[in-house]
C-alpha cells in the first residue's frame, strides 16, 4: 500500500518563506503536507518536477466571487492562474444579510459596485439564506475547485438594520449601531472571516447613487471595528476614499486598528493626487507598525484599469445619445452601423452622459488610452496611446480610437490605466508598492467586473513583468516574490494554515514552468447565467495545481476535480516539532 497521496520529486521548492530554493520532494498525505526534502516511499500518484519551481498556492484575499461560487464550481479566473484560496466579500458589498424583498436592491448595488449584470444575478444566484450565517451554510454546501472564505459587507448590513433609511444614506440611531455590532460579532463567530466597507466614490447604483456605506460617519465604521473586537477575531478590510487627504485616511485606519485590536488592511495605489499622497500612506504605515498596529496594503503589482470595447460594458462612445440607440444590437449590426460615415460623424461629435459620473471619467482622458494588444501590454509609454498616436499624425483622437474599436471586426479591446500610474511607463507599482513589508499583492476583483476588469491574472504577470523578464534595476528576487503570493496575503488574513511548503501546512500548490509561464491577452465569452458575458485569460506554464493534495489543473486545463471547501473563520499555524514559525515582517 502507497504510503502517501502525491509525491512531487525533483522540483526546485520555493516554500513561500522567502529562503532560497532547494532542490527536493514534496510529499502529500490526507490533504497536508507530510515530508519536504528527499522523500523515500511510494504514492498513487507521482508528478516528476525536475526543471520546474514547486512552490506554495497562490492567495487573493480580495476578490467577489460571492455571486459566482453559488452558480458554478469553478472559481476562474483566479484558478487559472495558480490561485488555490480567495477571499470574498470585499469593498462592503455582496448578498447578505438581506430581508426577504431586499434581494433586489443587493442586485442594484452589485451592479453598479462590481459591474455584474443584474440578468446574471437575477438568474444565478438563489437567495436561499436571510442573516449571514445563512449565508455561510448554504455555500458551505458548495465544492469547487479552490478553497473560498467569506467576509461581512457592510452596504448589506446597514441595509439589513435599517431598511430604507440604510440604503437612503440616513444616519443611523444608536439601536442601529448597536444591532451592527452585534450582527457582526455574530457573522464572524459563525465563520466569517473578516469585515468589510468602502469610501470610494467609485461604489455607486448605476443610476449614480452612492453605495450605503460610502457617506457614513466615522463612528458607523467604528462601530464594525467594536464588533471584530467582540468576536475576539477576524480582520477588517477597507476601500478608502480619496477624496480626503492622506493623513485623514491613515488616521481612521489607524483607528480602526486600534478599536478592533485587530489587522486591518486596505485598497492601496498611487492615485492621480500625486506622488506625495502615496508616499505619506507609506510613511503612515512604518508609523503604524511602530506603534503596534497591524496595518498593511493591499496594491496589485500592475496598473489598475478598465478594459474597454463594443463587446464590452463600456467605451469612449458608449454614452453619447447615438449610442444607445444601437447599443442592443448584436455585434455586427452594431459595427456595421458604425461604419456608416453619417452615423460615424454624429456619434464623434456628440458629448458622454451618465449618472455615473466615475464612468464618464473613465472614458474621457483620450490621453490614457491604449490598444492592449496581445500579448497584453500593461506598461505602454504614454507616445503609445491612441491620442498620441492621432496627433502625431496630425488626426482628431476620437477619428483614431472609434477606428482602434471597429478593429478585428468590432472586438478590439482598448486599456485604460487607472491607478498605479505614477512614472512614465505606468509600472511603479513594482518599484515602491509590492518592495515594502507592509504591503501585499492582491486586488484581483475575479468574479466582479466581467465585462470591464480582468485583474484576477496579475499572479501571472507578477512573476513574468517583475522576475522572469525584469531588466536589473526593476527586477524582483524570485523567493520574495512567491512570499508575497503565498505566506504574506495569507498570513494578514489570519489563514495561517497555508502559504508555505512545510510538513502540517495545507497541501496547496503549484508546478510552474517559469520559462514558459506566457499571460495570453484576456478574451471574451459568453458562458455566465443567461449567457451573459465575461472577459478570462489564459496562461501557459502552470504545469499542475494542488487544492488539499488533489489535481484539480495540469498544463493549465481542469482536472474535474472539485476539493475547495469554505473556509470558516481564520486557521491556525500547525505546530511541528522542530519546526520555527514563521511570521512576517
Amino acid at each position: 500500500m502507497a504510503e502517501f497521496d502525491l509525491i512531487i520529486r525533483g522540483g526546485t521548492v520555493y516554500d513561500g518563506s522567502g529562503g532560497e530554493p532547494f532542490v527536493g520532494d514534496v510529499a502529500v498525505k490526507d490533504g497536508m503536507i507530510a515530508a519536504v526534502g528527499e522523500v523515500v516511499g511510494t504514492a498513487t500518484q507521482e508528478i516528476d518536477a525536475n526543471g520546474r519551481m514547486v512552490t506554495p498556492g497562490f492567495v487573493d484575499v480580495h476578490t467577489h466571487y460571492d455571486g459566482q461560487i453559488t452558480w458554478e464550481n469553478r472559481l476562474a479566473p483566479s484558478s487559472d492562474h495558480g490561485v488555490t484560496t480567495v477571499v470574498m466579500g470585499n469593498c462592503g458589498v455582496g448578498f447578505a444579510p438581506v430581508r426577504a424583498g431586499d434581494q433586489q436592491l443587493m442586485i442594484k448595488l452589485m451592479e453598479g459596485v462590481e459591474d455584474i449584470p443584474e440578468v446574471v444575478m437575477a438568474d444565478g444566484v438563489p437567495f436561499n439564506w436571510e442573516s449571514f450565517p445563512d449565508y455561510l451554510d448554504a455555500i458551505e454546501k458548495r465544492e469547487s475547485d479552490i478553497d473560498f472564505a467569506a467576509q461581512l459587507p457592510h452596504s448589506p448590513l446597514r441595509v439589513y438594520v435599517m431598511g430604507e433609511r440604510g440604503a437612503s444614506l440616513e444616519p443611523p440611531t444608536e439601536a442601529d449601531l448597536a444591532e451592527m455590532r452585534r450582527l457582526t460579532r455574530e457573522a464572524i463567530e459563525a465563520g466569517a472571516l473578516g469585515v468589510t466597507t468602502s469610501r470610494s466614490y467609485a461604489h455607486q447604483f448605476r443610476d449614480g447613487r452612492p453605495a450605503p456605506s460610502v457617506n457614513t460617519e466615522d463612528q458607523e465604521v467604528l462601530t464594525l471595528a467594536e464588533g471584530l473586537r467582540d468576536a475576539g477575531k477576524g480582520v477588517f478590510q477597507m476601500v478608502p476614499s480619496y477624496d480626503v487627504t492622506a493623513t485623514e485616511r491613515m488616521d481612521l485606519l489607524k483607528n480602526i486598528a486600534r478599536t478592533s485590536g485587530r489587522p486591518v488592511s486596505f485598497t492601496f495605489m498611487q492615485s492621480p493626487r500625486g506622488t506625495e499622497d502615496w508616499q505619506e500612506m507609506l510613511r503612515g504605515l512604518e508609523t503604524a507598525k511602530e506603534e503596534g498596529l497591524d496595518l498593511r496594503g493591499q496594491i496589485i503589482p500592475r496598473p489598475t484599469g478598465a478594459l474597454l470595447g463594443l463587446e464590452l460594458s463600456m467605451h469612449p462612445f458608449s454614452f453619447n445619445p447615438s449610442f444607445r440607440e444601437i447599443e442592443h444590437l448584436p455585434l455586427e449590426e452594431k459595427v456595421a452601423r458604425m461604419r456608416d460615415p453619417e452615423f460615424r460623424k454624429r456619434l464623434i461629435s456628440e458629448a458622454p452622459s451618465d449618472p455615473m459620473a466615475f464612468f464618464v471619467y473613465v472614458i474621457s482622458d483620450l490621453d490614457a488610452l491604449f490598444v492592449l494588444g496581445n500579448p497584453p501590454n500593461y506598461n505602454p509609454h504614454p507616445q503609445e496611446s491612441i491620442a498620441a498616436r492621432a496627433r502625431a499624425m496630425g488626426v482628431d483622437p476620437k477619428e483614431l480610437i472609434y477606428d482602434a474599436l471597429l478593429q478585428r471586426d468590432g472586438h478590439e479591446v482598448l486599456y485604460r490605466p487607472l491607478g498605479n500610474s505614477e512614472g512614465e511607463r505606468f509600472e511603479s507599482s513594482g518599484r515602491f508598492l509590492v518592495k515594502n513589508d507592509r504591503t501585499f499583492p492582491a486586488l484581483g476583483d475575479g468574479g466582479a467586473h466581467y465585462s470591464m476588469i480582468c485583474d484576477a491574472a496579475y499572479t501571472t504577470y507578477f512573476l513574468t513583468y517583475w522576475v522572469r523578464d525584469a531588466q536589473a534595476d526593476r527586477k524582483i528576487d524570485l523567493p520574495y516574490a512567491i512570499r508575497k503570493l503565498t505566506f504574506e496575503p495569507a498570513f494578514a488574513v489570519g489563514l495561517k494554515d497555508r502559504g508555505l511548503v512545510r510538513p502540517g501546512y495545507k497541501a496547496d500548490l503549484n508546478v510552474i514552468d517559469l520559462e514558459r509561464l506566457h499571460l495570453y491577452a484576456p478574451n471574451i465569452t459568453y458562458d455566465l447565467p443567461t449567457g451573459g458575458r465575461r472577459l478570462t485569460q489564459r496562461a501557459d506554464g502552470y504545469e499542475a495545481t494542488i487544492v488539499s493534495g488533489t489535481i484539480t489543473y495540469r498544463q493549465g486545463r481542469s482536472t474535474g476535480a472539485l476539493p475547495g471547501r469554505l473556509v470558516r473563520g481564520g486557521r491556525e499555524a500547525p505546530r511541528v516539532a522542530g519546526q520555527q514559525a514563521l511570521e512576517p515582517a
